[in-house]
This record gives structure tokens, C-alpha cells and sequence, in this order.
């Protein structure tokens, strides 16, 4: 996995970004928060983290988060970014009753994402790629959940007008994804799950990856009127 890069790296590519229209902030390791002022949109990383833990960086996050979404800032969180962000707004965070989702999932939408900015124009149903043994387990007050899959009954949600979470990796590759299969090999067998089914059974999820791309033109639309 370290050939291809990190969290930072995969979302700028699958989001059309050039290397100076980003700024990278790794709260954990000590980067400050940037004043969320200038930015046409903030994108939220996976982490390995668990924001049950309520580490310091990370709860200072989720405050800096709820600020920026309610200040109407487009925001979209990715996998620990999507349960951050529900945590943010009143939402509850926890494991998955269902237990550890990985591999390519099929995220059916539900009847409200056909009006919704970033996914109405995908299909009721597509592929993704997810890796998560927490989830979403009550999204925020006012909040549309827009997507399930068969382990998970929040795996996009909306706030408002422009704060959007999603449980699955939008900006995964299939080889990104065997990547992690086959780093999570131990626990997967100790969790009764086969590696090398999961890893055979990765596909493409172009369709997933559309959304970054989806929210970088929405965000900067908002920010030009």
C-alpha cells in the first residue's frame, strides 16, 4: 500500500484536484486547523482511528467540523470523516451490529437521493469499496439518510444544504482495496471471513468514484454565487 500513496493523495486524484488548489491538515500528527475561510469545500479523510475513542485531536476536529457545516461550508466525510461528521452534529457513532464490511459492497439509494445534489444521477444500486467496523448507528437530527448497503443502514446521509457523509471509500481502486483485504487478512480469518474470497471478489466502483468529482464542481459552484 505504500507505493500507491495515502488517504490525502487517492481523494486529491479522484476529485480532479491539482496538487496547490489543496491544503492538507493531518490533525493526529499535529497539523493546526486552518481558519475555514477561503476554502470552497473540505473533504474529511478515512483514519484508522475510532472517533468512539474521543481522542483530543479528534474531538477538536468534530468541533471545527459542526462549526464549518453550520456555517454552510460544503463538507464531505469519508468513511471516519462520514461518522466524524455525524458525531459533529448530534448524530451517534459506534460499531456495527452487523460486524466488519469490506470488499466491494453493493450501496443501494434510497427514494431521497434522486433529489440530491451528488447522487441523483447514479443508480438505485452500484458497486463501492468499504472497510469500516464502526458506522453511522443514529444519523443527525434533520439529517436524510440517502443510502444503505445489506450491513450498514447508514452509508450516506446529507445535512442541510451542503454537508454530505459517506461510509464507502469513493476514492478507492480496486488494487486499493485488495490492499487492505489482504492487510486485515489476520483478523478477517479471526472473524470467520475468507481474504482470498473478499480480494477475488473486488471489482471496479466507477460509479462510487464520481462523487468526489461531484462534490469539488458543486462546491465551487456555491462558491461563485
Amino acid at each position: 500500500m505504500r507505493r500507491y500513496g495515502r488517504f490525502p493523495h487517492w481523494v486529491r486524484v479522484a476529485a480532479g484536484l491539482q496538487a496547490d488548489e489543496a491544503i492538507v491538515a493531518n490533525v493526529e500528527q499535529g497539523d493546526p486547523l486552518p481558519e475555514p475561510v477561503g476554502f470552497a469545500g473540505v473533504i474529511v479523510t478515512g483514519s484508522g482511528a475510532m472517533v468512539t475513542d474521543r481522542a483530543e485531536w479528534s474531538e477538536r476536529s468534530a468541533q471545527w467540523l459542526g462549526t464549518a457545516a453550520h456555517a454552510g461550508l460544503p463538507v464531505l466525510g469519508i468513511c471516519y470523516g462520514h461518522q466524524l461528521l455525524a458525531h459533529a452534529l448530534g448524530g451517534e457513532v459506534g460499531d456495527n451490529p452487523a460486524g466488519r464490511e469490506m470488499g466491494t459492497v453493493t450501496i443501494r439509494l434510497n427514494p431521497q437521493a434522486s433529489q440530491d445534489p451528488l447522487f441523483s444521477r447514479l443508480p438505485d444500486t452500484f458497486a463501492a469499496q468499504a472497510t469500516h467496523l464502526q458506522t453511522v448507528r443514529r444519523a443527525p437530527e434533520g439529517a436524510t439518510v440517502l443510502a444503505d448497503s445489506a450491513q450498514d443502514d447508514c452509508h450516506a446521509f446529507r445535512w442541510g444544504n451542503s454537508a454530505w457523509g459517506v461510509q464507502f471509500h469513493p476514492e478507492f481502486a480496486a488494487h486499493h482495496m485488495r490492499g487492505y483485504v489482504h492487510a486485515r487478512r489476520d483478523a478477517l480469518r479471526g472473524e470467520g471471513l475468507c481474504p482470498r474470497t473478499l480480494a477475488k471478489n473486488v471489482t471496479a466502483a466507477p460509479q462510487a468514484r464520481t462523487l468526489l468529482r461531484r462534490f469539488t464542481r458543486h462546491a465551487r459552484q456555491l462558491q461563485r454565487r
